[in-house]
């Protein structure tokens, strides 16, 4: 019976020892449940204390009425308005902006913050309660260095689009970096480029896009072509393209108005139109056909003189450049400037339309010289201001290790590139 008993009892001993195992297990597995719960964070605020309700501004959508929707009554969101004026105008909220109630996480939720997003980085933030008070903010951005390299077979867009890249990074090599040196609208199967770029992160998962290009070779008929971006007043925090030869990439004028288009109709003095059944109409403009609704760009920089509309040039935009040069813009949807406002190169002034005397979706570009319309492109245009002496050779030192850094990328399913070492004098010279 000892001997039973013995058992027994070490029997229950295990039992006890397995269920408190089991248990201790149990209380360890809820500990380590409540350390995987993280903050989310957002706006500034730990979301999971909040009970979160999303929406856009509708048309019609005013700052109280939002409120009113979410029970806080009109002599509060006078009060709130009142006190937040300085920081947060209630009037400026416009349709399709996301907004976010932050309320309380009870039963009532009680809202307790107001969060209206001017864009994906900018936000503005109205505390609703107690000390009510308004404030602007941002949210927290990354970049990440990328590089990108291609073949062309037809053109740059889809050279990039098949390596899912953003179409952003073609639009600033054609149109802001090497629009005064290639013509992407004639590339040549075969040209070749590598670029290095940065891509704009928000709160570090939301994409914004490609924000700067840092350096790029591109190699086109066989001639290397290279830009460095450097920042070239650091005051105004202007950064400008320079080729190996600190010669500046950018000239006084854009080459086009609109990106990616295609010339439809050149400058032509003895052009017959079917539009005016096809008697002889001087054309003193170059028409880029594109979707309605394209941005328009100012070419170069300066004075908007004319934002107007005629029957013949529809909604158009003129501009006085300098002593020298004016243009000219026809046929908008819409413009985005008035008479008096100083533009810079590359600014929108306005979509592209088919109002006037037109026969389709385009702008006609107008060009003047000495108060006398002609073609631009039969012109030797101005190139911009070269790098200041002064900064030559710190621009040349910092160039160094990136060039020899782009020169080390290998272009995938390319042929070897020509001996980029012994160009430096050729390319000095384009």
């Amino acid at each position: 019976m000892g001997r039973k008993r013995l058992v027994a009892a070490l029997l229950i001993a295990i039992t006890f020892a397995c269920n408190k195992t089991q248990n201790a297990v149990v209380v360890e597995s809820k500990n380590v449940v409540e350390k995987v719960i993280k903050p989310k964070i957002e706006f500034g605020f730990n979301l999971n204390d909040y009970t979160v309700v999303r929406d856009t501004v509708k048309k019609g959508d005013s700052f109280g009425q939002i409120l009113e929707k979410n029970n806080i009554g009109y002599p509060q969101i006078f009060n709130i308005a009142n006190k937040a004026k300085d920081s947060f105008d209630i009037r400026k909220i416009n349709v399709g902006k996301p907004y976010a109630l932050l309320c309380s996480k009870d039963s009532l939720q009680k809202p307790l913050k107001f969060i209206y997003q001017k864009s994906k980085e900018n936000y503005a933030v109205v505390s609703l309660q107690d000390s009510i008070y308004a404030y602007n903010a941002k949210k927290p951005v990354t970049y990440v260095e990328r590089v990108a390299t291609g073949v062309i077979e037809n053109n740059i867009s889809e050279t990039l689009d098949k390596q899912g890249i953003s179409v952003v990074l073609a639009y600033k090599l054609a149109d802001n970096i090497f629009a005064w040196t290639i013509d992407f609208r004639r590339l040549q199967k075969g040209d070749r480029f590598k670029v290095i770029y940065e891509d704009k992160y928000i709160d570090d998962t939301l994409y914004a896009g490609v924000s700067n290009v840092k350096a790029a070779f591109f190699e086109h008929r066989n001639k290397p072509f290279y830009a460095f971006s450097f920042m070239t007043d650091s005051v105004n925090n202007k950064e400008e393209y320079f080729n190996e030869a600190a010669k500046n990439l950018r000239r006084a004028f854009l080459k086009a108005p609109v990106q990616f288009s295609r010339i439809s109709s050149r400058y032509n003095l003895k052009r017959r139109i079917a539009h005016y059944g096809y008697k002889v109409k001087p054309h003193r403009g170059t028409d880029f056909a594109a979707a309605n609704g394209t941005p328009i760009m100012a070419t170069s920089n300066g004075t908007i003189t004319k934002s107007a509309y005629t029957k013949g040039n529809g909604k158009y935009v003129k501009i006085r450049h300098n002593a020298t040069y004016e243009t000219q813009y026809l046929h908008m949807s819409k413009r985005a400037v008035k008479v008096g406002q100083y533009v810079k190169q590359g600014d929108v002034i306005g979509y592209v339309g088919n109002t006037g005397s037109s026969s389709g979706n385009h702008v006609c570009y107008r060009f003047w010289k000495n108060g006398k319309q002609v073609d631009p492109f039969a012109l030797k245009l101005p190139a911009a201001e070269s790098i200041i002496d002064t900064l030559k050779p710190q621009y040349l030192e910092f160039i160094k290790p990136i060039k020899k850094r782009l020169d080390s990328i290998k272009i995938k399913g390319s042929e070897p590139l020509i001996n980029l070492v012994e160009t430096d004098s050729l390319v000095a010279k384009l």
